[in-house]
């Protein structure tokens, strides 16, 4: 009878034990769909959840949360270098074009015939217009040509809380362990977040969120994350995917430059930018950066 009772307890145990480990299976089997999903949706943000996975498919998350972000820190390198291939083309041919157009159009508006006539007005417009697009040209090659990252040991709460002094208006919330620091160039880092703070001014943003999240609470323990985050006019879905085109904007008055320089040197540190697919609560819009640990 003993016997009989330890035989029925450890087959109760075993099937209980089977149906444990399948329900994980069936689980890690859906969290890799879900990955799959998000690549193929570009969404290299995405990160699978280890609650309630074993061990070893705790590793198995981990390492494709990984691949994840290498695969999207490798594309957005490529498009760097792609995108800094053609606008070295784009703006030689650009300047190229618009300097004759500028001096041609300048010598006309000092012609006794064009001066104080209707052709003047025309004339004037069409060396405005070259002057513009010459300085916005001279402009990028400028900004690209100059970040040349300068490395060294950078505390990164402390750098975060000087950006409050630049937009004193906003309400800011700054979270993270105070001693986060990482190998990086301060000016440049600056650089990229004052790049989307000032985008979130501009779109009507009241309070910005920054969250730096260490290392050891993410699935890389190579990287560390910043999100930013704001209230302000949400993107819309058409514009989210070429936010980082050189010279692409949805404003009036922009000029396309601030994201797209912000990817460049995010490359350069060795990390990456994105725009997250799922806002930070309780944000309307919210940008990761992710930055190597480096010798920090």
């Amino acid at each position: 009878m003993t016997y009989l009772l330890i035989t029925t307890g450890l087959a109760a145990l075993l099937a209980v034990l089977l149906v444990l480990v399948l329900r994980r299976q069936r689980a890690l089997r859906r969290r890799i769909y879900l990955m799959s999903e998000a690549i193929r949706c570009g969404d290299y943000t995405f990160r699978l959840s280890e609650k309630g996975m074993l061990p070893g498919q705790r590793d198995i998350v981990r390492t494709l949360n990984a691949i994840n972000q290498r695969v999207g820190e490798a594309i957005s390198r490529s498009e760097v270098k792609s995108w800094e291939r053609l606008m070295r083309t784009l703006t030689h041919e650009i300047m190229n074009a618009t300097a004759p157009i500028s001096s041609i159009s300048q010598a006309m508006m000092k012609r006794a015939d064009v001066r104080g006539t209707s052709l003047e007005e025309g004339v004037q417009a069409i060396h405005s217009a070259a002057q513009h697009l010459g300085t916005l040209v001279a402009n990028y090659r400028h900004l690209t040509l100059s970040q040349r990252p300068h490395m060294r040991r950078v505390e990164v709460m402390a750098l975060m809380a000087q950006m409050k002094a630049l937009y004193p208006n906003m309400q800011w919330q700054i979270q993270g362990q105070a001693e986060l620091a990482v190998y990086t160039d301060p000016e440049l880092l600056r650089q990229v977040v004052v790049n989307i703070v000032k985008n979130a001014a501009e779109a009507q943003a009241q309070q910005i969120g920054i969250e730096v999240v260490s290392p050891s609470s993410t699935t890389d323990a190579a990287r560390l994350h910043i999100f930013v985050s704001n209230d302000g006019t949400p993107i819309a879905p058409e514009s989210q995917s070429a936010l980082f085109v050189p010279f692409f904007t949805t404003k009036a008055a922009g000029s396309g430059i601030g994201l797209s320089l912000s990817r460049q040197i995010m490359v350069q540190l060795g990390g990456d930018i994105t725009l997250a697919a799922t806002p930070r609560s309780p944000y309307i819009t919210t940008f990761q950066i992710n930055l190597p640990l480096g010798q920090a």
